[in-house]
């Protein structure tokens, strides 16, 4: 046990992101009943939806799950009032400032985990009072950080000036990758993109088959403008790609992308104009597996790793 499975009141230092549109109630309660941590991904849901996901995990496992809250969400105000009622024992805040609502979730008894993509977050993450910071690499999917910053680079820098637990994520899919995470200073890895290729995640199967497809260089980091966002390339990315060519403005940019493109890809299935968001560990992801297997692959090749470690 250390500070993270403490923390959280898991058996595995393993949390799987709260992936929009790929985290429902079946993958959450999955991995939760597999020992790592089920996150809940809000920012597609709507209250209503949020807090029957909520009742649905409650009756799927008595194992701790929490939820995935980006404070950009236009609802949060509701968010927070489900989560408070429901008595959800864990949040995982990102994309906003950790100090408006750490103590007040803290006041209820939820423990609050930060996401930050660079030391400068995670020193006012700390500073606010976090239980536990989410450092993530710019490898990952989904809505990202504008510095580009790796993992192994992020990691070890960040442990050096923070003294809260550390979770790493971006490009974590297996089990040798959680070890290297432990080596770097992190006591817990989150893992997104290969919990979203499970027959459990809330996606659509055209997307989870997008993912396994996918192979080293096919996907980027791109609409920085906006909010930066890593994308396989499909034709909307290569739309994306012409728009720069033509010089186009951040309001241009914004109309491209319209509303519900995220929605239209992963949760229903156009991978040409939707917004596929998978981070570049998907080259190493060939099978859509069920969570169980998932973590029986990890920690077999955990332990594999251990044991070629001490060969070395």
């Amino acid at each position: 046990m250390n500070r993270i499975t403490h923390l959280l009141q898991v058996q595995y230092p393993i949390i799987q992101g709260g992936m929009i549109w790929n985290s429902g109630w079946e993958l959450v309660s999955a991995v939760s009943n597999n020992g790592g941590l089920g996150l809940l991904g809000s920012g597609s849901m709507y209250p209503d939806t949020l807090k029957d996901h909520i009742l649905k995990c409650k009756k799927a496992t008595h194992k701790p799950f929490g939820v995935n809250l980006p404070l950009f969400y236009p609802d949060i105000e509701e968010h927070i009032k489900i989560i408070i009622e429901e008595k959800v024992p864990i949040v995982f805040t990102s994309a906003g400032s950790p100090k408006i609502y750490t103590s007040f979730f803290q006041k209820h008894k939820i423990k609050v985990v930060h996401v930050v993509s660079s030391l400068k977050f995670a020193l006012k993450s700390e500073e606010a009072g976090v239980d536990a910071i989410v450092a993530e690499g710019f490898e990952a999917g989904g809505h990202n950080g504008i510095d580009e910053t790796t993992t192994f680079c992020l990691i070890p820098n960040i442990k050096k000036h923070v003294s809260v637990p550390l979770i790493a994520a971006g490009g974590i899919a297996t089990g040798a990758q959680i070890l290297a995470a432990q080596v770097l200073g992190a006591e817990g890895v989150q893992i997104g993109s290969r919990f979203a290729a499970t027959i459990e995640a809330s996606s659509h199967e055209k997307f989870k088959q997008e993912i396994i497809k996918t192979k080293e260089g096919d996907t980027q980091l791109t609409l920085k403008e906006l909010i930066p966002v890593r994308l396989i390339k499909n034709k909307f990315y290569y739309d994306v790609v012409k728009a720069y060519g033509n010089k186009a403005s951040k309001e241009q940019l914004e109309q491209l992308l319209g509303r519900g493109r995220a929605k239209k890809g992963m949760f229903e299935g156009d991978i040409e104009e939707g917004e596929l968001e998978v981070g570049q560990s998907s080259a190493l992801i060939d099978e859509i597996l069920s969570v169980k297997d998932v973590f029986k692959q990890l920690i077999s090749e955990y332990d594999k790793a251990i044991s070629n470690a001490y060969s070395l």
